[in-house]
């Protein structure tokens, strides 16, 4: 990050960025300290800021809904339209109980409103014991910083160490490891059997092995149309089960145009990935999401579960039922290991992954 020059006044990113991070206050501590104006590293450049301004919508769109009692060729039949139309839906009666969903969140929201102090002992970027209390994963690689802070807890292959997370979500994380990996589980074989596939046929790419939660806190922004929560971008692993409470911000990119993912109580929000994406041969679609900049008085609080690959080292690219003469395949193999040091050595936007291996 380059020093630049504003109004006569040396501005050095790379010098404030430092001093936010190593501070360990995150976002949250900025808000406590009475701030009214964002610092200049939040600040996004302007072709971000003009897309953030909401346009006149001929229709509503909103993302399905689908009821996972049904019977199970018509959920099948839902989430395989689901993923190829949006890439994005909701889901209710997913067997997780809704006072676990609740206890969830405000156990999420309870750490991120400790003293700043007791926080700053989670504080770092490297995920040697499964916990790390950061904001902005791609802090030091984005234009910009974005108005969040977040707990990142190793899930899978194995939960990290019960003494490394914060006790005051501790119980509820362990619950909610248990919940999310059965209906990550059962997920993946209702997109199997989408793709004309054995259920088992995702499971069995070890992509249930490798899971990651991250719980978002998102406090009130002073201002909110000179930043984001999130910028635009796509997952990179497999499939990715989203937690949000009542509060509203999050987006997703269907035919050229924003559209929100507003709050169902007790629904949960599921995205294709990129990885997926390229396995099904394009047939499933990884879209672009972002969370806007929270304007609200009161924290926005959501909890993702990634589910990834174990196998780090094994080649990817798409499964070979779904490829032939008549519709060869659009990507080239890789090895997830390469892929995901891609990821995290870039900032978050777009789809550059996918593309980057684009045959």
């Amino acid at each position: 990050m380059a020093t630049t020059v504003d109004s006569g006044n040396q501005y050095d990113r790379a010098e404030e960025v430092k001093r936010f991070d190593d501070s360990k206050i995150g976002v949250k501590g900025l808000v406590d300290s009475g701030l009214t104006t964002i610092p200049r590293i939040f600040v996004h450049p302007p072709e971000t800021l003009s897309d953030l301004k909401p346009k006149p919508k001929p229709k509503s769109v909103a993302i399905p809904t689908i009821d996972l009692s049904g019977t199970r060729s018509t959920v099948v039949e839902q989430v395989a339209a689901a993923s190829r139309s949006f890439g994005f839906f909701q889901i209710v009666n997913h067997g997780i109980p809704v006072q676990v969903l609740d206890r969830m969140i405000a156990s999420i929201r309870a750490f991120h409103e400790l003293p700043t102090d007791v926080k700053a002992r989670f504080y770092r970027r490297d995920a040697g014991t499964g916990v790390s209390f950061i904001s902005n994963v791609d802090l030091f690689h984005s234009k910009a910083a974005s108005w969040r802070d977040t707990l990142q807890i190793r899930l899978g292959p194995t939960l990290a160490e019960l003494e490394h997370i914060p006790e005051v979500c501790r119980d509820e994380v362990v619950q909610w490891n248990l919940h999310s990996t059965t209906l990550g589980e059962q997920l993946m074989g209702l997109l199997s059997e989408g793709l004309g596939l054995d259920k088992d046929t995702i499971k069995n790419t070890t992509c249930l092995d490798a899971r990651v939660m991250v719980g978002h806190y998102y406090p009130c922004c002073p201002q909110p149309d000179l930043t984001v929560g999130i910028a635009s971008h796509t997952d990179p692993g497999v499939l990715t089960l989203l937690l949000q409470d009542h509060t509203g911000g999050l987006q997703i990119k269907h035919e050229g145009e924003w559209v929100d993912v507003k709050p169902v109580h007790g629904a949960l929000v599921i995205n294709i990935a990129d990885i997926l994406q390229i396995m099904s041969n394009d047939e499933y679609k990884s879209v672009e999401h972002r969370v806007l900049a929270n304007p609200s008085e009161e924290a926005r609080v959501s909890i993702a579960a990634f589910f990834n690959p174990s196998a780090r080292e094994a080649l990817y690219g798409p499964f070979a039922e779904l490829t032939s003469p008549e519709k060869p395949a659009h990507y080239r193999q890789f090895i997830y290991n390469d892929y995901m040091r891609r990821f995290f050595t870039k900032e978050l936007d777009g789809k550059t992954l996918t593309n980057f291996y684009k045959l």
